[in-house]
């Protein structure tokens, strides 16, 4: 088994209206391994709707500008900038620049699940019931602004 990640390996998959990840969670992720990761890419004025994990999450912005909204506050972050929530917690992420946005994310655990907030549903996260339709439209503007 190869500890090595390759582009060529990896199958991105679209969350619908210019949402798409990129899951390094490939053959790589044995029994053994405590962390889950990958990248997603937001097309301006694209983000995800509210959700929590069963794990905690870090993120960390690699391009553009995005609006965290975490527990009904809103963070606006700038590339090089991270943010992390604890399991449970409702959050999304939004981009509100002009170009692409890039996170890293980084999960706390290998079976890892996505409540979505609006409707009480969850998925293993990755599977394919959480892959498509994922993609809203602007963060609330009553989330405080730090």
């Amino acid at each position: 088994m190869s500890l090595l990640i390759h582009p060529d390996q990896i199958t991105p998959f679209d969350r619908g209206n210019g949402v798409v990840t990129i899951p390094y969670v490939g053959r790589w992720n044995a029994d053994d391994n405590r962390i889950t990761t990958g990248q997603t890419i937001f097309a301006p004025g694209t983000g995800l709707p509210v959700h929590s994990h069963n794990v905690e999450e870090s993120v960390l912005i690699l391009e553009g500008e995005a609006i965290a909204e975490i527990d009904g506050e809103r963070f606006d972050l700038v590339a090089g900038e991270a943010t992390w929530v604890q399991a449970g917690i409702p959050h999304r992420f939004f981009n509100r620049g002009a170009g692409p946005l890039r996170i890293y994310w980084v999960y706390g655990g290998r079976d890892v699940t996505r409540t979505i907030t609006a409707t009480g549903e969850t998925f293993e996260h990755l599977s394919e019931s959480d892959r498509g339709g994922m993609s809203t439209g602007s963060p609330s503007t009553t989330a405080g602004v730090r």
